[in-house]
């Protein structure tokens, strides 16, 4: 169902719809690893009856990944201890508050890699969460709740948050359309943070025109005379099936980087992602100091890890981070003078097994993200169909939410 598919149901009917799909489109343990809260019918019942009339998004059915409060419901940001550390909110996030005027429908809250600190969708606490067509393999995270809901049909509209790929990965693993906004927005700015130098607000769709519609409700959609400019920038280390289909599907939008922009681009990310870890490991174990020791023994094993990190760095590592930070940024800027957008591939291969989430794997993904992130850049992730029935995704990477290149971007998809 996509969004006028629900906005043509009353709101009996559009809450019993969404708890049926909740509860039957996904196994009992997804369910548990998917929903962190589920409203009650008469609760939703009243949720769509109250949905602004005539607003853009009104009777859409969405869920918010649990890093956004939600007055008179806890935040956990997919751990066990959270609110024993935090007050409860006693008001919504910036995004919830803004999604509701909106029209959309806030159906319940959804599970993601604890704190936010992961890309693979694992949880120890609640369950992994599962590609609803492949259950071998993982949505990716962190946003994978969110991502879950949307993939398996439950809603067709979740919010999500992306640090370092976490809406651009789950998007391309799942076949879904993702959008990450630009960090420091007053809608991410009240979310339970990772890194805030490179938090950002998104959401997922199941469809292009789905994700047209959420972005002129939400954030406006920017118009342009000409055509936009960009190119193709294909990262080594692509599985041949990735790299084959991500070419085919770029070149509707853009023809690859000629030979100096893509050995400028490349020399400048090649430090992207070792400084993109030290930057956020160092700013997520400052949001944790006030209580990381005492819960120590409460935290996934790998997070704490991820966390515990920074004393290793020495200063001379740090310097260089900061430098890297700097050099991406400045090739951005330089890079913007000439182009519109750049289409970088957002996976190297389909959806993980369980197995395959190993550090290697985790390294591979981030060094395709981490230089939009380290820019602090808008980025929209296309979806790219691959012969087996798994999918790829692509970044369109701007310098404004509200550049004109999304609406187009969306055209061919």
């Amino acid at each position: 169902m996509h969004f006028s598919d629900w906005q043509s149901l009353a709101p009996a009917p559009a809450a019993r719809e969404f708890l049926r799909r909740a509860t039957t489109l996904l196994s009992p343990a997804q369910q548990r690893a998917v929903f962190a809260q589920l409203p009650t019918e008469a609760e939703l019942i009243a949720h769509f009856a109250t949905a602004p009339a005539g607003a853009p998004l009104a009777g859409v059915p969405y869920l918010a990944k649990d890093l956004f409060d939600v007055a008179g419901f806890p935040t956990f940001a997919g751990s066990t201890f959270l609110p024993e550390v935090r007050p409860d909110p006693t008001t919504d996030s910036a995004f919830i508050r803004a999604v509701n005027a909106a029209g959309g429908v806030l159906a319940g809250k959804t599970h993601l890699h604890e704190f936010a600190y992961g890309i693979t969708g694992e949880n120890p606490h609640y369950g992994d969460v599962e590609h609803p067509r492949f259950p071998d393999r993982t949505t990716g995270g962190s946003s994978s709740g969110s991502a879950a809901a949307v993939s398996a049909g439950v809603v067709p509209f979740a919010l999500g948050t992306d640090t370092g790929g976490s809406i651009r990965v789950p998007a391309a693993f799942c076949g879904l359309y993702g959008f990450r906004g630009a960090p420091r927005q007053p809608w991410i700015t009240d979310a339970f943070p990772l890194a805030p130098s490179f938090d950002t607000a998104g959401w997922f769709t199941a469809t292009a025109a789905d994700m047209r519609t959420a972005l002129g409700a939400l954030i406006g959609l920017g118009t342009s005379n000409r055509t936009p400019r960009g190119c193709y920038l294909e990262i080594p280390g692509l599985s041949s099936e990735v790299a084959a289909a991500c070419r085919a599907a770029a070149a509707r939008l853009a023809p690859p980087a000629d030979t100096a922009t893509r050995t400028e681009l490349l020399r400048r990310f090649a430090g992207a992602l070792d400084a993109y870890n030290i930057i956020v490991a160092l700013e997520a174990t400052a949001v944790h100091a006030g209580w990381s020791a005492e819960y120590k023994d409460r935290y996934d094993t790998t997070v704490w890890a991820r966390l515990n990190r920074v004393h290793e760095f020495t200063p001379a590592q740090v310097a260089s981070a900061d430098a890297m930070l700097t050099a991406v940024r400045l090739a951005w800027t330089s890079y913007f003078l000439t182009f519109d957008f750049l289409i970088l591939p957002a996976v190297h291969r389909p959806a993980l097994t369980k197995a395959e989430c190993t550090l290697p794997q985790r390294s591979r993904l981030l060094s395709l993200t981490a230089p939009a992130s380290l820019g602090g850049l808008p980025v929209l992730t296309l979806p790219v169909a691959l012969d087996n029935g798994l999918s790829a995704g692509l970044q369109i990477i701007v310098n404004n939410p509200q550049s004109p290149v999304l609406p187009w971007a969306l055209q061919p998809f």
